[in-house]
């Protein structure tokens, strides 16, 4: 029959291998995560995760959402504003189409 210590010790052993899998299985996640995103251009608030005013916020309220100028081939859609461009513009452009035809036309 095992001790107690024994025992504990078998029990530290699983905890850190345990941990281990853990930091492993989060690591790979985030690696899939990351691809997706680039893959399909997403931002944070394409997935919900754009930062909000919270209790220590300036008071300026919330931004007004940015304009659609471009939309895709597939009904996606780009403000043209800053950061990276989405993974269907990048590849529009390689193509050697250019960003007029996918303007959002005004009053649509």
């Amino acid at each position: 029959m095992a001790t107690y210590l024994e025992l504990k010790e078998q029990a530290e052993k699983l905890m850190a291998e345990a941990e281990r899998l853990r930091e492993q299985e989060i690591a790979d996640a985030i690696s899939d995560i990351k691809r997706k995103i680039e893959l399909y251009g997403l931002t944070a608030a394409d997935i919900g995760l754009a930062k909000s005013a919270g209790p220590g916020a300036s008071g300026r309220g919330k931004s007004a959402k940015a304009v659609v100028k471009y939309r895709g081939p597939e009904g996606q859609t780009w403000s043209g504003g800053r950061g990276r461009k989405p993974q269907w513009v990048v590849e529009a452009l390689r193509q050697g189409r250019s960003l007029e035809e996918f303007a959002v036309k005004s009053g649509r």
